[in-house]
């Protein structure tokens, strides 16, 4: 990956991810390019509404105020044309956002752009976007629309699924061939074999980075594993966190429990899941990104 922002936690984000944009997106996709275009002009001095991954974003650049250094950058990265995404850099310095970078790339996906800024996450709305990232590998995820948004605490709090989100799907493929004693017994037997790294696993390790820059009673950042597996199974998570060198905050080992409830007493701010149903159920309670990576999310010849 490039390393154009040095050592900075870098977030690459498309404005309908960060402003809704429902409004604009109807007419785009009912009315064609040039009454979007037409659109966008015509209101360009009015302020769009946060979207689904706003308060994200607000949280992670107040990192840069509490330590004193820019260590986080966000990025627009958008389909728009830069004519039709004024409007979105109006909206960004009404709400006083330091994200001053950003690539328009006219209708075509921005993903070639990532390694180029050196992302870590980059977060859209666009699925297909979403899966060139991935497949160019990049943590991304699809943000879903809905769930709460706990922009009143000041605290940073980012939830992961473990198999084929910070984890490999190899796993998973055990379970989804064999079902669950197949996949208790593999991981059992594997207890002292590292799992391999899944996409979100380098934006995790950045995460890691940032809260060891603060001391342990006032770092603003928190982090959970939130997975369906439980003992035995939790045995080979716990091995390979320690050999990655990387600490989660918490880890809720649900044996299959539904998540959502869980997501919600901890308060997360955003929640990764490859499971598009997990994802579904997830959405009421939090802001929530698909990984459509994995076995899960193969695409049926």
């Amino acid at each position: 990956m490039g390393k154009g922002l040095g050592d900075k936690l870098v977030l690459a984000i498309s404005s309908r991810a960060l402003f809704d944009l429902r409004e604009s997106h109807r007419i785009y996709e009912s009315e064609g390019v040039a009454a979007y275009r037409q659109y966008q002009i015509d209101h360009e001095e009015e302020i769009l509404g946060p979207g689904d991954a706003f308060p994200l974003v607000e949280k992670l650049l107040d990192i840069n105020s509490r330590l004193g250094q820019a260590r986080v950058e966000v990025i627009l990265v958008s389909r728009n044309s830069a004519d039709t995404g004024l409007r979105v850099f109006n909206s960004i310095q009404h709400y006083g956002l330091n994200i001053s970078r950003a690539a328009f790339v006219g209708g075509r996906s921005p993903y070639p752009y990532l390694a180029a800024f050196g992302c870590h996450l980059f977060l859209s709305t666009h699925a297909e976007d979403v899966r060139s990232a991935l497949e160019a590998g990049f943590a991304a995820a699809t943000i879903l629309s809905g769930g709460a948004q706990r922009a009143a605490s000041t605290e940073l709090r980012i939830a992961f699924d473990g198999d084929a989100v910070l984890f490999s799907d190899e796993s998973e493929r055990v379970y989804q061939q064999g079902g669950l004693e197949a996949f208790q017994n593999h991981e059992k037997a594997s207890a002292r074999e590292p799992l391999g790294g899944g996409p979100f696993k380098p934006f995790l390790a950045a995460l890691n980075h940032l809260q060891r820059e603060f001391g342990e009673e006032q770092c603003p950042i928190r982090t959970a594993l939130v997975t369906a597996r439980s003992a035995p199974a939790h045995e080979r998570v716990i091995r390979t966190l320690r050999e990655w060198d990387i600490r989660l905050d918490e880890s809720l080992f649900l044996g299959g429990l539904e998540k959502a409830a869980f997501l919600e007493a901890f308060a997360a701010d955003v929640f990764f899941d490859d499971q598009s149903g997990h994802c579904e159920k997830a959405r009421d309670v939090v802001a929530t990104g698909h990984v459509p990576h994995g076995v899960s999310n193969e695409l049926q010849p």
